[in-house]
């Protein structure tokens, strides 16, 4: 048998702000043409919710299109591999939800493990294309959870997270086959990586803040650093090490946006010991230096860090 064809994936990275399990990707920048210059699907370390307001085009899960209309929603498991093209010459209006799926059931859940962990399988089971008139409850759902972060009142946290709550156990609750427009969509597009690289990629996620040198990431994982060297270098296409640099410019991003903090202070913070090093490190992966950063905000959602993978066609 032929070996399959590889093709090139994208990992888009992101973090949660402060203590949060989620946050949200909102208001007019995200009404606009989206991905026809990008040839290549894309994936995420977190659940994606995403609704769609207006405009129309092809929504990819897995191998499989879909086409979109306002109304339309989406649910998408971490790692899995899709991307929403407009149609040619015409603008599409998204708003996102970016959830820690595990995070806020530990949160907000006091049931048995056992009871949480089926939960949590069956939320990540599938990736669901859905419309509002046929699921009126979940996009209600949906769009109540935007509209309460949008408008950023006393308690809205509290009240976006019991909302995705409701709205994860409705996802849970509904069978695979009630989704009729996800047939078939449930594998496919899960990348074709081992268990571990997630985790160890978690692991870092959790740590990078630390003095953490590759013997701590090989000890986490059971593997020696030659064997972990080899399987981020076979499945990230980089180097641990460069990945752990990468999740550390990414969380500097974030606080040269949003805080008034020295850029000594925030390299410290995240994990750099020598300027010099955090400072190449920054330009490398931003293409601008941490002070011009800090002066370019309005580029922030756009420049979000991407880590570009090898996956096997044909998930």
């Amino acid at each position: 048998m032929a070996k399959k064809k590889r093709q090139m994936a994208e990992y888009r990275y992101y973090k949660m702000p402060g203590n949060a399990v989620f946050f949200a990707l909102q208001g007019e920048r995200w009404r606009q043409k989206y991905e026809r210059e990008i040839d290549f699907l894309h994936f995420h370390n977190f659940l994606e919710i995403g609704f769609c307001y207006s405009g129309s085009g092809v929504m990819t899960l897995g191998e499989q299109d879909y086409e979109y209309h306002g109304g339309d929603f989406t649910v998408i498991p971490s790692n899995y591999l899709h991307t929403t093209n407009s149609t040619p010459g015409t603008l599409s209006s998204w708003e996102y939800l970016f959830i820690d799926v595990d995070g806020l059931m530990k949160k907000l859940t006091d049931a048995p493990p056992g009871y949480v962990e089926q939960l949590i399988r069956r939320i990540n089971s599938r990736a669901v294309f859905a419309g509002s008139m046929e699921y009126p409850r979940a996009a209600q759902l949906i769009r109540m959870v935007l509209d309460v972060t949008r408008e950023k009142e006393a308690f809205s946290q509290e009240e976006a997270e019991g909302l995705i709550l409701a709205l994860l156990v409705e996802m849970a609750r509904s069978g695979e086959t009630d989704w009729k427009e996800a047939e078939g969509i449930s594998t496919e597009g899960r990348v074709h990586s081992d268990k571990l690289i997630f985790q160890i990629m978690d692991y870092i996620s959790g740590h990078y803040s630390e003095n953490l040198k590759m013997s701590d990431i090989a000890e986490f994982a059971h593997i020696s650093e030659t064997h972990l060297r080899r399987i981020f270098s076979s499945h990230l296409n980089m180097s641990p090490l460069e990945y752990l640099n990468r999740v550390r410019i990414h969380a500097a991003c974030e606080y040269l946006k949003k805080t008034d903090d020295s850029i000594a202070l925030i390299q410290a913070r995240c994990g750099f010991t020598v300027s010099s090093t955090f400072n190449r490190n920054f330009r490398r992966v931003t293409g601008v230096s941490p002070a011009e950063w800090r002066n370019r905000p309005e580029n922030y959602e756009r420049q979000i860090l991407k880590f570009r993978i090898h996956s096997e066609k044909g998930w």
